[in-house]
């Protein structure tokens, strides 16, 4: 997990199942990872906009009361990039392929095998990356740039401007991987991962252009997105 102590890692798990819910808790509090809980997809949205958003999300699909686990992914995705394994009680559904091709990096059947539980949650932080910045309710880039993902605001030298759920979630991307080159390629397929979804570098330059809109002020010389021409984008405050 990039050499990163489990500690550093904050792992939000919704089911309505408290017995199931407890079992996934206590596994990954046992090895330090800190934990939300949530029995209900509502709560879970209630969480990640008061305390900020977790570095992975472990939800239940079957939740019949309320926002199931596709509607709750289907929402989350909307603002931001957060990485999801999906539990369900059934394997090989087309239920489970939707999840898989449009909202999930991994799944698990249950019963819940613990030791199962905590190589596919090693496996998938290892895989995403750990997220740049602290998690908080308003993710602190410098003094004159936070964010809250969740409620699609972003603060810049004091003024709030609302970001549309593209434009927060190509932020979150981007954010993800400070001071790195983020591909074209990787930041179209995380953006738009459904094959129905028509993306291209095109329509990718308008949502950079129209966040960079938003969160720079280029008469203050503030800049955080730049473009490396024919590689992608890189996220760099300018004290870094």
């Amino acid at each position: 997990m990039n050499d990163l102590p489990a500690e550093s890692y904050r792992i939000l798990v919704v089911d309505d199942s408290h017995s199931i819910l407890e079992i996934v808790r206590v596994t990954l509090a046992l090895q330090g990872f800190q934990v939300m809980t949530a029995e209900s997809g509502e709560r879970a949205l209630e969480i990640m906009e008061n305390e900020g958003l977790p570095h992975l999300g472990i939800f239940d699909i079957n939740m019949p009361l309320g926002i199931d686990g596709l509607e709750l992914c289907e929402r989350v995705l909307q603002f931001s990039d957060l990485p999801i394994i999906m539990l369900t009680a059934v394997d090989g559904s087309s239920t489970i392929v939707e999840a898989i091709d449009r909202f999930a990096e991994d799944y698990m059947t249950k019963p819940v095998r613990t030791g199962e539980l905590l190589a596919r949650v090693r496996r998938v932080l290892r895989t995403i990356g750990y997220f740049a910045y602290p998690l908080t309710q308003f993710v602190e880039v410098d003094e004159n740039l936070s964010v809250n993902f969740a409620t699609l605001t972003a603060v810049v030298q004091g003024e709030e401007v609302n970001l549309t759920p593209t434009e927060a979630k190509l932020l979150y991307i981007l954010m993800r991987q400070k001071g790195k080159v983020v591909a074209t390629e990787f930041i179209l397929r995380r953006l738009w991962p459904s094959e129905d979804d028509f993306a291209d570098e095109d329509r990718l330059r308008v949502y950079v252009h129209r966040l960079r809109s938003k969160i720079e002020r280029k008469k203050s010389g503030i800049r955080y997105i730049f473009s490396k021409r024919r590689k992608g984008y890189v996220f760099l405050p300018e004290d870094d």
